[in-house]
């Protein structure tokens, strides 16, 4: 069956008082190599499924939920089956709601989409001849390259038909100088490669690389940093990832206000900057209704086939909104604003291009990347992590040199209110969130007084 067959065909067979169904079929390819050398590609599908299953009415109806991956109609069946045991055997569900009523989309029939390796066809050539150029500099390329296309068919026994296609591409690449004794990342979003510019990268790669023939030693301090748009990402995602209305109300994050209540209307920074979603942001577009396969402080499956748009969290430095589902929203009083599948963040005025930034800073610390970043303390959002693959002193609007990696201890929240400068934004790669959240798009930030903890030997 067709993924929108699973789902009619889930939904006739529903037994309880109310249903949702999510199928989403998988269509992945991926490129992988090292040393110069493709090492492995393949071709991947799967279909998902999860049923929603809704036992009794108003203040007393519980939902039962089961996933799992389909083979054919007797596993639609199985699943059901479970979810509605499931739902009949469960207290009353603290978010229940209405399902959101609609109708079906024009295209809730059509075939899933697929991916094959034709997506690199103007992307592996350019990094063959990449490999070429590697050897004869006595350099070597190790990375992966992967492109997936899901394709989600949402819908319940109130009428709602939803179809959404996401394409996702990640790439990622550590260069190394002979011997191995420097290293240094590049990483790019993308929806299909064509955007790829691998003569780009490869210039990137070479620049940092001769940027490390120097070795500075340096000691931990606070220094100023220059934090490109990857690292920027990791940070701004965790913060995201924190920020809900209900952990807030209830006065367990940094978005707690002393005395009750969030910190909603209050100015976290003098920076001109906005944090925000929007499903049709260019190049990382994504769906436009909610798809909850579980319920949490972030998301509802009451909630699946709300309508998305464009939401502000931090509006010119003001904590503007936190993600609010129907159910936190009611117990807060607060706006509904449910959380979105990508994360920009602008500063208003910003023009310079990061190297016009570099150019302007008389003292500080280039980063490439920040990974095994871990939360310390949720009233502050303390994390802490390490620096990786490359960083750089500047001095006079130069880099001089290549310093020891560092451990940092710093919030994300605490950081906005010492930004000191601002490229324009651009579509990045977090790279130790990658695996989860690859829709962004951030500047380059200059910030002040980074905590640099203690040195670190990770290279």
């Amino acid at each position: 069956m067709r993924p929108h067959e699973i789902v009619e065909s889930a939904l006739a067979q529903c037994t309880v008082d109310a249903m949702t169904v999510i199928c989403q079929e998988h269509s992945q390819t991926n490129l992988r190599w090292a040393a110069n050398t493709l090492t492995t590609n393949g071709v991947m599908r799967s279909v998902d499924l999860t049923v929603i299953a809704v036992a009794g009415s108003g203040a007393g109806r519980a939902a039962g939920v089961v996933s799992a991956s389909v083979a054919d109609a007797s596993d639609v069946t199985a699943i059901i089956s479970r979810a509605e045991a499931a739902a009949r055997a469960s207290d009353p569900s603290p978010d229940a709601g209405d399902l959101v009523a609609g109708t079906t989309s024009h295209s809730f029939d059509t075939a899933p989409e697929e991916t094959s390796p034709d997506v690199f066809a103007q992307f592996a050539p350019g990094l063959g001849d990449w490999f070429g150029r590697a050897r004869a500099a006595d350099l070597e390329l190790f990375g992966f390259a992967e492109h997936e296309i899901t394709t989600r068919y949402l819908g319940n026994t109130a009428g709602l038909r939803q179809r959404h296609v996401q394409p996702t591409g990640r790439l990622e690449i550590t260069g190394k100088s002979a011997g191995r004794t420097r290293s240094t990342w590049v990483g790019r979003s993308t929806r299909d490669f064509t955007d790829v510019d691998v003569e780009g990268l490869d210039a990137e790669v070479r620049k940092q690389l001769g940027w490390a023939e120097r070795s500075i030693a340096l000691d931990p301090g606070r220094y100023e940093v220059l934090l490109p748009p990857s690292a920027v990402a990791d940070l701004m995602v965790y913060l995201y990832w924190t920020a809900t209305a209900r952990d807030a109300a209830e006065g367990r994050t940094v978005f707690s206000r002393r005395g009750g209540g969030t910190r909603i209307g209050e100015q976290l920074t003098e920076s001109p900057l906005s944090l925000f979603s929007d499903p049709s942001y260019s190049g990382m577009q994504c769906a436009p209704f909610v798809v909850a396969h579980a319920s949490g402080s972030t998301e509802s499956v009451f909630d699946n086939g709300l309508p998305l748009d464009r939401t502000a969290w931090i509006d010119n430095g003001e904590l503007a909104a936190l993600g609010q589902t129907r159910h936190s929203a009611a117990l807060t009083s607060g706006a509904l604003t449910p959380m979105i599948d990508n994360l920009a963040l602008e500063v208003a005025g910003a023009s310079s291009t990061s190297a016009e930034l570099i150019a302007g800073t008389e003292r500080g610390l280039l980063l490439t990347t920040l990974w095994y970043i871990r939360e310390v303390d949720p009233q502050t959002l303390l994390l802490t992590g390490l620096t990786r693959d490359g960083v750089y002193l500047v001095e006079g609007g130069e880099v001089v040199g290549a310093v020891n990696n560092f451990r940092f201890n710093e919030s994300p929240v605490d950081l906005l209110s010492r930004v000191v400068g601002a490229s324009t934004t651009e579509v990045a790669l977090p790279r130790e969130w990658s695996d989860f959240f690859t829709r962004v798009a951030m500047p380059t930030l200059r910030v002040a007084d980074f905590n640099m903890s203690t040195v670190s030997q990770a290279s």
